[in-house]
C-alpha cells in the first residue's frame, strides 16, 4: 500500500500540460510553450566557465553541509549590497534548489497540525510541502483588485494559537505581482514566522523588490539561482534562517541531502559576482515580452486588473471562455497548439484564470498570441 502522505499529493497540472504537449510534439505538432516557468536563456558563460574551472581543480567532492563558505559569504555580500541588510554567513544553508530548502524548513518548524497561512492563489506546490511535514495550510483568498496580495488585515482574521508561519512570495508565482514594503513590514509584525520565497528577486521591471530581512531577523528567506541566472538544471538554492534554527536545519541537511552540488556552488559565486550584464540583458528581453503579451491578452478580452511587474508570469482572468480552467487549458492545447497553465493549479482562488509565461522567445510568443486570438474568436 502506498503511504497516505504520498497518496494525498495532488498532480502538478502544469507538468501534465507539458507532458501532453511533449506527446503532441512527438506526433509532429508544433506547440508554443507558455505554460512552464523556466528561463529560455542559456546559463551565462561566466557561470559555465567557473564550473569547468571547479571541475579541473578537483572541486568534485562533498562540501560542508551548510555550503562552501565562499558562496555563503558571497550571498551575504549580495544581500548587503542589494538590500542593505547584514546577514551572518553562518545563517545561510546552501541547498540543491529551493525545494529541498522548503522540505527542510517545514520539517524543522512544524509540529503536527501547526498552521501555515498562504495566499490563494499560491505556487502550486506550497501546500504539498506544508502537508508532507505534518502541517496544515490555511488558504486565505485574495483578490485581483489588490493584486492577489496578502495583507496584515486579511492574515489577522485567520491567526490562531496553531499559526506557526505566514508564507509569502514576491515577485509572485503565478501572478507576477510585487508585495509593497509596507505590507511586508506589517506582516513581519504579526508574530508568526514569516517565510519569504524570494526566488524571483532581480526579475522586476517596475518598482523594487524588498526582502523580508529588511524588517525582521526572525524570518526564513528562500532564494536561489534558477530563475535570475537561468540555472534551473544546476539545482542551486539557499535558505537564510533565524540563528536558533540553523543547527537543526544543518542536521536535517546532513541526514537527507549531505550537501549541495559542489561544482554548482562554485558556479554560483560567479553568477553573483560576474553575471550582472547577462542578467541586465535577460531582463530587458523579458520586459519586451511582458509588455507585448500584456497588450495582446488585454486586447483579446482577458482580465488583468493589476499590471504584473515581476517574475515572468501573467495571471489573466479567462472566465469569459470557461470557468473550468483545467479543461480550458487542455482545450487550448488541443485546438490551438498553445500550452498554458490552468489557474486551478494555484488554488481555488485562481479558478477561471490562466497563467501565461513569457519565458519564451518573442517570436514564439507572437505566434502563440496569434493562435490564441483565433481560438478566442471561435470560442468566446
Amino acid at each position: 500500500m502506498i503511504s497516505k502522505r504520498c497518496s494525498a499529493l495532488k498532480p502538478f497540472y502544469v507538468m501534465e500540460i507539458l507532458e501532453k504537449a511533449r506527446e503532441m510534439e512527438k506526433s509532429g505538432s508544433k506547440i508554443i510553450h507558455l505554460e512552464i516557468g523556466e528561463p529560455d536563456f542559456d546559463t551565462p558563460e561566466c557561470v559555465k566557465k567557473a564550473a569547468v574551472k571547479a571541475m579541473e581543480q578537483g572541486e568534485t567532492h562533498y562540501t560542508h553541509s551548510l555550503g562552501i563558505l565562499e558562496l555563503r559569504q558571497t550571498i551575504s555580500e549580495h544581500y548587503a549590497k542589494t538590500y542593505n541588510v547584514d546577514i551572518d554567513p553562518g545563517r545561510i544553508i546552501v541547498t540543491s534548489g529551493t525545494s529541498p530548502a522548503m522540505f527542510m524548513l517545514f520539517s524543522a518548524l512544524l509540529h503536527p497540525q501547526d498552521e501555515v497561512i498562504i495566499s490563494d492563489p499560491h505556487y502550486a506546490c506550497y501546500p504539498s510541502f506544508i502537508c508532507f511535514a505534518g502541517g496544515t495550510p490555511v488558504r486565505v483568498r485574495v483578490s485581483q483588485e489588490n493584486g492577489f496580495q496578502l495583507t496584515a488585515e486579511l492574515v489577522q482574521k485567520h491567526l490562531t494559537e496553531r499559526t506557526k508561519g505566514i508564507f509569502i512570495n514576491s515577485p509572485a508565482n503565478p501572478t507576477g505581482n510585487l508585495t509593497p514594503p509596507e505590507t511586508l513590514a506589517s506582516l513581519c509584525r504579526l508574530g508568526p514566522y514569516v517565510i519569504s520565497d524570494e526566488i524571483y528577486h532581480g526579475l522586476v521591471y517596475k518598482g523594487n523588490e524588498h526582502t523580508a530581512l529588511e524588517f525582521s531577523d526572525e524570518v526564513f528567506v528562500l532564494n536561489g539561482f534558477s530563475k535570475l541566472y537561468a540555472m534551473t538544471g544546476w539545482r542551486l538554492g539557499y535558505l537564510i534562517a533565524p540563528q536558533p534554527f540553523v543547527r537543526t536545519l544543518q542536521i536535517v541537511h546532513q541526514n537527507f541531502f549531505i550537501s549541495a552540488n559542489s561544482v554548482a556552488q562554485w558556479a554560483g559565486i560567479a553568477a553573483l559576482k560576474e553575471a550582472d550584464q547577462d542578467v541586465a540583458r535577460m531582463k530587458t528581453i523579458y520586459n519586451d515580452r511582458r509588455e507585448y503579451m500584456l497588450s495582446r491578452l488585454e486586447d483579446m478580452g482577458f482580465g488583468i486588473t493589476i499590471e504584473p511587474t515581476g517574475a515572468f508570469y501573467i495571471l489573466a482572468n479567462a472566465s469569459f471562455l470557461s470557468d473550468n480552467s483545467y479543461e480550458l487549458a487542455f482545450d487550448i492545447l488541443d485546438k490551438a497548439g498553445v500550452g498554458v497553465a490552468p489557474g486551478i493549479d494555484f488554488g481555488q482562488g485562481a479558478e477561471g484564470y490562466l497563467r501565461f509565461s513569457y519565458a519564451n522567445s518573442l517570436e514564439n510568443i507572437k505566434t502563440g498570441m496569434d493562435r490564441l486570438q483565433k481560438y478566442v474568436e471561435l470560442h468566446a
